[in-house]
């Protein structure tokens, strides 16, 4: 991942920029693999406006409907190795045949999350500033695989402990 941002800022020696954001397409798959595995919230729910049947089974009106993303995320039907970090599932090649119903970490359809691109921008803006600027190691303290409480929003049940070291040689300049 380091390597993918560290030929754009080495090459390029300027502030990162929208377009370049957008041609990194290793750090795409990377934010929607990690989104897969840990979307933010472990459900989504939503009120039915009117009365439908959907394969014989009846949603009245009014009735909360829970769709369990944490849970269809890791449906071994639909994700080969579910529970690996496969950020390849999201490559240009592979993106196409993915099931939009089957991917959803900020919602579907009409009212999905209105900050969506904005969030998905931010982040990736902060994964190169933070790649760039630190090295990692996990702590003997954090606990992997990661026990997570998906009691409301996701979050892991003990504290992930990491080391983050200045890169000797900081290449980071960003801004967008």
């Amino acid at each position: 991942m380091r390597s993918c941002t560290d030929v754009y800022v080495t090459t390029v020696q300027a502030p990162i920029q929208y377009e370049a954001l957008m041609q990194m397409d290793y750090l795409d798959c990377v934010l929607n693999e990690s989104l897969r595995l840990y979307p933010i919230a472990p459900r989504l729910e939503r009120v039915a406006k009117k009365t439908v049947e959907i394969n014989g089974i009846v949603i009245p009106k009014d009735c909360v409907v829970l769709v369990p993303t944490w849970t269809l995320h890791r449906d071994p039907e639909i994700w080969s190795d579910p529970e690996e970090f496969k950020p390849e599932r999201f490559s240009k090649e592979n993106k196409e045949s993915i099931d939009p119903n089957t991917y959803m970490p900020f919602g579907a359809g009409p009212r999905n999350c209105i900050g969506m691109r904005f969030a998905m921008i931010m982040i990736k803006l902060a994964m190169v500033e933070i790649l760039q600027s630190f090295t990692f190691s996990v702590c003997d303290e954090t606990e992997i695989p990661l026990e997570i409480d998906n009691q409301g929003l996701l979050m892991p049940k003990r504290p992930i402990k990491l080391r983050l070291e200045p890169r000797s040689n900081t290449l980071s300049n960003t801004t967008l």
